[in-house]
């Protein structure tokens, strides 16, 4: 109980900063597509620096998690295509609903209900994927 507490509270801070910062805005996902504004730009891009540093901090210091757990970081092997196949479907998926995956969760929470649509297809394909996976050539 106390662990999904914990997680609640994250997601509502993770849904303030997605609303404050207007990553979740679908009018600033349009700019961005159409390269008319660097906003969101800037915050994936501190996001993903944010990432790199903290995933550095993780290694070199072998922190754990809040639960006392070892985190552990295992290195992917080096793939070409398939992220490629997946980085485009994922982009047309953002491109035409103007919300990936984290925002649909907070656009919901802010009252824009007719994204429970756009939740349930990108559980249908989460769904496929999952029974496709098998199937993929590695």
């Amino acid at each position: 109980m106390k662990r999904a507490l914990i997680y609640f509270f994250i997601g509502i801070l993770f849904g303030i900063t997605m609303i404050k910062s207007e990553a979740a805005s679908w009018f600033r996902i349009y700019e961005m597509f159409q390269f008319k504004s660097f906003h969101m730009y800037g915050i994936i891009g501190a996001a993903v620096g944010l990432g790199v540093l903290i995933t550095q901090l993780i290694k070199r210091f072998k922190l754990r998690s809040f639960f006392g757990a070892e985190i552990q970081i295992t290195p992917k092997a080096k793939l070409v295509k398939a992220p490629l196949i997946g980085g485009a479907i994922f982009g047309l998926g953002w491109a035409l609903t103007g919300a990936c995956p984290g925002p649909i969760y907070v656009l919901i929470g802010s009252g824009y209900f007719p994204l429970v649509i756009v939740l349930a297809f990108a559980v249908l394909g989460t769904l496929c994927y999952g029974w496709l996976k098998p199937r993929l050539p590695h």
